[in-house]
C-alpha cells in the first residue's frame, strides 16, 4: 500500500495552516512590533550557501565536505548530534569564524564583509550579555553598534512583552529572561537572516511558545530568513519549514520538510521464516536505516514507485526521519533542487578566508522528487 493523496494533501495542509497561524500570531501578540519592511530577500539569491565547506580545529575536522543552499525567507532547523558542526557553520556564517577550505556566501556576500555583516543576527548558546549594564543599556549599545539597521521600537516592545523594566540590571535577570534580552538585540537589527544556536532551551514552555510565534511571525511578514538549531522535534515539526542534517561535518538531508518526508517511505514486514537475515527485497532499496523487533522489520527507504515484496507501506514522521538520518551517520546524502548549492566550482578558492588546503572532491548527492 503507497500513500494516499489525501495523506500528503493531509500533511501539506498542516504545514499551510501553520503559515496563516503565524500571521494571526503577529496580528494578536505582537500588534506594531513589526512596522518596518526589512526589504524582500525572495530575489533568488540564497540567504546561506556552502560549497565543500572545511573547518578544522586541532581536534580535527568540525566541517568536511559540507555543500548546502538555503533560501531566501525559510525557517530551517539545522539538526545533528552534539559535535557535528552545527556551531561551527553558524560561526562561519556570521564571519566569527574563517574557512580552512570551501567557499561560504551569506546572500551572495563573503560572511566577513560588511555588508553581509550588516543583514545577519547570530545568538550563540552562551547568549553572551555584559552583567552590569541595565537593559536600556544594553539596548543603546545594540543601536551604537548596528546604526542604519537598528529599530528601538522592536526591540523595546519584546522586553516589555515580558515585563522587564528597562532600568534593570542584566546580572539580576533569570536565564530565561537574559534570553529574551538577547532576542531583542537579534530583532532589533532588523536581521535579513537570523541565526539562533538553541535558542529556546532555557525558556519555560509559555515563553518557548511567544518566542516561536514571534519567529514564524517575523518569516511571514518579512520574508526573514531563520536559521536554528535543536534538539527538540516538537519544536522542530511546529516552527520549521526547512531542514538540514548534520552528521560528522556533513551535510545528509536538507531540503523542504514536506520534500524530505515525500521523499522516504517506512516499510514494515515480517522476517524470513529461515532466520537468513532480513527481507531480500530490502536490497532494492537504498536503505537509510532498519531495525528488528521479535519477527518483524522496520526501514525507513527512499521512495520508489514500487516496492518490492510483501510490505506495509506508509509515510515517515518527522521524528522517525530525522533519528533514522541521526542513528545512521554514513547514510548517503540527500538534497532537494532547492538545496543543491549554486556556487561555480571553478571560481572557488582552495581557502577563501583563513589559509589552509581544500577539502577534497565533493560527495555525490541525489535530488529528491
Amino acid at each position: 500500500m503507497h500513500w494516499t493523496h489525501s495523506t500528503r494533501f493531509m500533511h501539506c495542509t498542516h504545514r499551510t495552516c501553520r503559515t496563516h497561524r503565524t500571521q494571526e500570531t503577529k496580528d494578536q501578540e505582537y500588534p506594531g512590533v513589526f512596522t518596518q519592511t526589512y526589504g524582500s530577500p525572495l530575489n533568488g539569491v540564497a540567504a546561506l550557501e556552502a560549497h565543500i565547506l572545511h573547518k578544522r580545529f586541532r581536534g580535527g575536522d568540525a566541517l568536511r565536505d559540507c555543500s548546502f543552499r538555503l533560501p531566501a525567507g525559510r525557517i530551517c532547523a539545522l539538526v545533528g548530534p552534539n559535535g557535528a558542526g552545527k556551531s561551527t557553520l553558524m560561526g562561519l556564517a556570521s564571519g566569527m569564524l574563517g574557512a580552512d577550505g570551501g567557499r561560504i556566501r551569506v546572500f551572495g556576500e563573503d560572511p566577513r564583509s560588511a555588508q553581509a555583516r550588516g543583514q545577519v543576527a547570530f545568538l550563540s548558546q552562551s547568549k553572551p550579555l555584559y552583567p552590569g549594564l541595565t537593559i536600556a543599556e544594553t539596548l543603546r549599545m545594540g543601536r551604537e553598534l548596528n546604526p542604519g539597521h537598528w529599530h528601538q521600537e522592536t526591540a523595546e516592545r519584546l522586553v516589555r512583552a515580558g515585563d522587564l523594566p528597562l532600568h534593570a540590571k542584566v546580572g539580576t535577570l533569570s536565564g530565561g529572561q537574559r534570553t529574551r534580552v538577547a532576542l531583542a538585540l537579534c530583532f532589533g537589527k532588523r536581521p535579513r537572516l537570523l541565526m539562533l544556536d538553541e535558542p529556546l532551551a532555557d525558556l519555560d514552555p509559555v515563553v518557548r511558545h511567544e518566542i516561536t510565534g514571534l519567529l514564524m511571525a517575523m518569516a511571514a511578514e518579512h520574508g526573514t530568513t531563520v536559521l536554528m538549531s535543536s534538539h527538540t522535534l516538537r519544536e522542530i515539526d511546529e516552527v520549521c519549514d526547512y531542514l538540514v542534517v548534520l552528521t560528522q561535518g556533513h551535510v545528509r538531508l536538507a531540503g523542504e520538510a514536506d520534500d524530505l518526508l515525500n521523499a522516504h517511505s517506512v516499510l514494515v514486514g515480517a522476517m524470513p521464516g529461515n532466520d537468513s537475515g532480513l527481507p531480500p527485497s530490502l536490497a532494492a532499496h537504498v536503505v537509510i536505516e532498519s531495525r528488528v523487533a521479535g519477527r518483524q522489520v522496520t526501514a525507513l527507504v527512499r521512495r520508489e514507485d514500487r516496492v518490492l515484496g510483501t510490505w506495509d507501506v506508509h509515510e515517515p514522521s518527522l521524528e522517525e526521519l530525522l533519528l533514522a538520518y541521526l542513528r545512521s551517520p554514513d547514510a548517503p546524502t540527500l538534497l532537494t533542487p532547492s538545496a543543491q548549492p549554486q556556487l561555480h566550482p571553478q571560481s572557488q578558492p582552495t581557502a577563501e578566508n583563513a589559509g589552509g588546503s581544500a577539502s577534497g572532491p565533493r560527495t555525490n548527492q541525489e535530488y529528491a522528487a
